[in-house]
């Protein structure tokens, strides 16, 4: 027998965007309900990036989350670039007032799911056949099964927040979505390995075997990429042939400071741009990875889904607080205004710092004067720390 649940708000997907939606708008008052495919355990488990904008770190603050992060998070007033060997410090705090903060996206999920735990939130994990049905009505529905009996959530409003493969951006139609997709001749191999970082900030480089990134998770555990080819797998990769090519691609002074050891996780990240539009069709909004990717150069794909999320929060709380919709029927036109301005940085960063097959020798001398034309101006080093460190909500 079908069970109907009653609530204002169904969230579908669990991770960062849905759960933090979730603890912003409990604080207002508002009923919700998360739906998943996946178990507790698997959503915590997954490996993702972790530099915060400053942005992201208010909104956790507003969410009442924050205080773990206070205490063992990084500050980093600032973050390299290097070229073949050569570094160039972005002065983050100097040019632009503001810092970032190195916290695994993990750990942000954890401590969300910790709170919302608390509060009694209700959750359906392991949800087969997730289906958002009636969403021009003015009481969509989401139907799904869990432990083998079926359900109905009757809702206000439906939120996707399941990101890149999920079906709420499958619930739109057709003819009234739009999307916009680079995906990127390369991927990224990623290691986790408890060692501490061989910078105390982060290192982006490009050199002609490829690009390389050495990033960290906290003071004793290291969190390193290099640009791998888009057919690797992990077992092309050893950890002896890991570090050879990272230690070549950072230079020898970045990898001065490095400390080697094995690794505790590897996988391979493919590389995309990607856009779907409205991120609004009726009474469903898309926030995050439903809607967007982002390569992970920049560090915009925790921070993006985190911004959609504050402005959803926001037309949601109107609605129900002030009886304002203007911040719903504007809610697609304002993110995507944002959502193309951080794709842009990200495809800047990632054109700039990446060995791409087909460049000519052409293409990678004009890496090489922008990387000198970012060395020798502040203006040109102020536009990539503004956008690094979070442009305006709006």
């Amino acid at each position: 027998m079908t069970k109907t649940i009653r609530t204002s708000v169904c969230i579908i997907g669990s991770g960062p965007g849905g759960l933090l939606l979730s603890q912003l708008l409990a604080g207002q008052g508002i009923e919700t309900v998360l739906i998943d495919r996946q178990d507790e355990a698997h959503i915590e488990g997954r490996i993702r990036a972790g530099v915060l904008e400053q942005g992201t770190v208010d909104a956790l603050e507003e969410a009442g989350v924050a205080e773990r992060l206070h205490r063992e998070g990084l500050q980093h007033d600032g973050f390299e670039l290097a070229f073949d060997g050569d570094r160039h410090r972005i002065d983050l705090q100097a040019l632009t007032g503001c810092s970032v903060t190195v916290y695994g996206q993990t750990e942000v999920t954890r401590d969300l799911f910790a709170s919302r735990h608390q509060q009694a939130q209700q959750f359906f994990f392991n949800a087969q056949d997730v289906r958002p049905v009636s969403l021009k009505s003015d009481r969509p529905e989401v139907h799904f099964v869990c432990d083998g009996r079926p359900y109905i959530v009757s809702c206000d409003f439906v939120a996707g927040c399941d990101g890149f493969h999920g079906v709420s951006r499958q619930a739109i139609p057709q003819d009234v979505l739009r999307t916009f997709e680079r995906v990127y001749p390369f991927g990224w191999l990623g290691i986790l390995v408890d060692r501490p970082p061989a910078s105390h900030e982060l290192i982006y480089a490009n050199h002609a075997r490829g690009f390389a990134l050495a990033s960290m998770r906290s003071e004793t555990r290291s969190r390193y990429y290099v640009q791998c080819g888009v057919g690797d797998t992990v077992d092309d990769w050893s950890d002896e042939r890991f570090w050879e090519e990272f230690a070549a691609r950072l230079g020898p002074d970045a990898a001065r400071g490095l400390q080697t050891g094995p690794s505790f996780e590897k996988s391979i990240a493919p590389l995309r741009s990607f856009v779907a539009e409205p991120m609004r069709y009726g009474r469903l909004f898309l926030a995050g990875d439903a809607a967007h990717i982002v390569p992970p150069t920049g560090a915009k794909g925790l921070n993006l889904a985190v911004a959609d999320v504050r402005l959803l929060a926001r037309a949601l709380s109107e609605h129900y607080t002030n009886h304002n919709d203007h911040y719903i029927e504007t809610y697609s036109e304002t993110v995507l205004r944002r959502v193309w301005k951080v794709e842009r940085f990200s495809w800047q960063l990632s054109n700039l710092m990446h060995q791409f097959p087909e460049n000519t020798a052409f293409e990678k001398r004009m890496q090489r004067a922008e990387f000198d034309y970012l060395c020798s101006s502040e203006a040109a080093s102020r536009t990539i720390a503004e956008n690094y460190v979070g442009l305006p909500l709006e």
